[in-house]
């Protein structure tokens, strides 16, 4: 079974910075992309940042420049370094992994159990 732990959120005020961590464990043979997605109340699920196994990466536009997405292929790591906070950032944020359980099956989709943050003075 597979499963994926958030950890780092909180509260913190405008300016400042988190750092959010997620680590898949169980049995699998390989994770592809990572994602961060987060969720405000009343708004839809949207992307914050993506990074392909290779190193390649994906922001969402509200946090180009402040946000930074890594991983670490041989813990099945992904962390997101948030700086320079805004209150509109405050949401749910929930990390995703594409995961194949063994050789030549299809990746699909894994998702945390969300960890909150909240961006105030």
């Amino acid at each position: 079974q597979v499963q994926l732990v958030e950890s780092g959120g909180g509260l913190v005020q405008p300016g400042g910075s988190l750092r959010l961590s997620c680590a898949a464990s169980g049995s699998f043979f390989r994770v592809f992309a990572m994602s961060w997605y987060r969720q405000a109340p009343g708004k839809e699920r949207e992307l914050v940042a993506s990074i392909l196994r290779e190193g390649s990466t994906t922001y969402g536009d509200s946090v180009k420049g402040r946000f930074t997405i890594s991983r670490d292929n041989a813990k099945n790591t992904v962390n997101l370094q948030m700086n320079s906070l805004k209150p509109e950032d405050t949401a749910v944020y929930y990390c995703n992994a594409r995961i194949s359980l063994i050789l030549y099956s299809q990746p699909r989709d894994y998702w945390g159990q969300g960890t909150q943050v909240t961006v105030s003075s």
